[in-house]
């Protein structure tokens, strides 16, 4: 440990604790021992055996690792959660934290027997070299590279180096450079655009360097005590009454016309029942009604399972790393659509998801499907509820959540809800009910396709957004707002939103209720302003046409990439002809 230094903590009963001062080397020792490190309010944490127990799924705090997860533990947590985590402190840190870039992106870490090794064999007083792998010159599994001019050479680096790479030892910004890049295969001409997308973002944001993120980043908090101090995490609960009020309507509705035997319109007021439980579930799911844990877990089970057929444990599981890493390539499940969306170049090189820990290929079908992505999405999202049931029971079959813990009966409680929901949908609803396959057919169909704007408002605060990697100095509000969209439309017509045309105010506090985020959305904007970060706000028809424009562009850039292949392989045969008539 650091020279005996102590940190003193209070507790309940009245007993102190006293918390040696970890280094920065030391902490990255502990990772490369295997060890689940997270900074937490200037405390440095041990996680490694809740990570079983999280009920939000381990993928979550991995994407932490090696970070300061002051703000999206706060924000992500109850207040009782937060209190919890005291328990896995090990020590504390002195002064600003300098992010490593976690080991699931990339990150690879020195232990700390290599400093005894090279002190062995080095008989000099020279400082110990930087690992140029410690910090965020570490490479993800598959990033993207841009390139940039040396000596009228072009030379290839790591995205990450070219942003935001620090010394292990020194903690000071470093440019590497390496031999110039083979004869382009198309790949250069991607390279460029993700060099081109980066270069935007650093012009149109605040500066990465630490004291403009850290004057954000306090802004930041200050803007949270001004949200709990206006009263607005306290949830409007009669707002639920007029919810209620309306979805037994809906579902009456549906009885209703089932009976007469217009199965078409039957179905209609099915899907829109879906279609807005879907809101309150998401409330549960951040714990943004009652704010108590088990409590909005079982409201979301009903809602989702019960009622729904999908696992509320899988939506945690995923979301909440989308809400970590957005709109990252590799790593965010909400933009992983391989082969049939691509909204970024970068899916081209056939990235590796770390959450569903498979190669994501740009394949045949990817293709010819990206290249006619601008016209298949509204299609393609008619039929998105059909996967969500696949991933809900692959994630209850497969156990992917806590097996252990406080949370783990709620897999029973889940498995239960969707076969629940199963028999009196797909048995008593579907078979019994209606007379013909024809019907059955038709109901089913337009029940699910009623559905499709859920997971157009969904993607639509996300897909024409930036996918660029501004590296681990990017501080978390920052990257919230500069990866998501707000959707602007007038205050009677929230009901038909849910709260999701919110998502940028929604990202910066996820248990805000949603029925109060329409208020909050001024203290935001002001904070904007304030900072210098733009505030994204378009609206609903504007948005779609960016999502739209987006995909049209991807899709033309896989267009160029195909014809820069063909022109290799033509150029390669040509070469191949050449040299074989030599040789006669």
């Amino acid at each position: 440990m650091s020279g005996g230094r102590r940190a003193v903590m209070g507790r309940k009963d009245g007993e102190k604790r006293e918390y040696a001062v970890l280094s920065r080397r030391e902490v990255e020792g502990l990772i490369a021992d295997g060890r689940s490190i997270i900074v937490v309010d200037g405390y440095v944490l041990k996680v490694d055996a809740w990570l079983k127990y999280h009920p939000g799924g381990d993928k979550a705090i991995l994407h932490m690792i090696g970070r300061d997860a002051t703000d999206e533990v706060t924000v992500l947590h109850s207040p009782e959660a937060y209190r919890m985590m005291e328990r896995y402190r090990i020590g504390r840190i002195q002064g600003r934290w300098n992010n490593f870039l976690p080991p699931i992106q990339g990150g690879r870490f020195r232990p700390l027997s290599s400093d005894a090794e090279h002190e062995e064999n080095n008989n000099s007083d020279e400082p110990l070299a930087a690992a140029p792998s410690s910090h965020a010159s570490s490479r993800s599994p598959s990033p993207p590279a841009v390139f940039d001019s040396a000596s009228g050479l072009t030379a290839r680096r790591p995205l990450a180096a070219s942003v935001s790479s620090v010394s292990s030892s020194e903690d000071e910004p470093t440019t590497t450079t390496s031999s110039p890049s083979p004869p382009s295969d198309g790949m250069a001409h991607l390279d460029a655009l993700t060099h081109k997308e980066i270069t935007l973002d650093l012009a149109k944001y605040p500066a990465l360097d630490s004291a403009t993120q850290d004057a954000i980043v306090a802004k930041y908090r200050l803007l949270h005590e001004r949200i709990r101090a206006e009263g607005l995490f306290d949830c409007p609960y009669s707002a639920y009454a007029v919810e209620a009020s309306r979805y037994a309507l809906l579902f009456a509705l549906m009885l209703v016309f089932l009976h007469w035997r217009w199965y078409a319109l039957s179905g209609f007021f099915l899907g829109a029942f879906w279609h807005q439980l879907v809101f309150t579930a998401h409330d549960a799911g951040h714990m943004g009604i009652t704010h108590a844990f088990h409590v909005d877990t079982v409201v979301g089970i009903v809602i989702a399972d019960f009622l729904g057929g999908l696992s509320i444990g899988w939506w945690k599981r995923s979301h909440n790393v989308h809400h970590i890493v957005t709109n990252s390539p590799e790593h965010d499940p909400d933009i992983e659509h391989m082969p049939f969306f691509a909204v970024s170049h970068r899916f081209f090189a056939g990235l590796r998801s770390t959450y569903y820990e498979r190669a994501m290929p740009y394949d045949a079908a990817a293709k010819v499907l990206i290249r006619v992505q601008h016209y298949l999405y509204y299609v393609v999202l008619l039929l998105g509820r059909f996967n969500l049931y696949r991933l809900s029971w692959e994630y209850l079959i497969l156990g992917q959540g806590p097996r252990r813990g406080a949370a783990a009966w709620h897999r029973y409680l889940e498995i239960a809800g969707n076969l629940v929901f199963w028999y009196w949908f797909g048995y008593r609803l579907v078979y019994q009910t209606i007379d013909t396959n024809w019907h059955r057919f038709v109901f089913v169909m337009v029940s699910h396709m009623v559905t499709a704007p859920l997971h157009v408002q969904i993607t639509l605060s996300h897909f024409a957004m930036s996918t660029a990697d501004l590296g681990v100095v990017e501080s978390f509000p920052q990257k919230m707002l500069r990866t998501t969209m707000d959707v602007d439309c007038p205050e009677w017509l929230d009901w038909f939103h849910g709260g999701l045309q919110f998502q940028a105010i929604h990202h910066l506090y996820p248990r805000l209720p949603r029925h109060n985020l329409r208020k909050a959305q001024r203290l935001v904007q002001e904070f904007c302003d304030e900072v210098g970060i733009p505030y994204a706000l378009y609206g609903f028809v504007e948005g779609n046409g960016k999502v739209i424009g987006r995909l049209a562009e991807v899709a033309r850039q896989a267009k160029v990439l195909a014809k820069c292949r063909d022109v290799v392989v033509q150029e390669g045969g040509f070469m191949g002809l050449g040299h074989e008539h030599e040789h006669h």
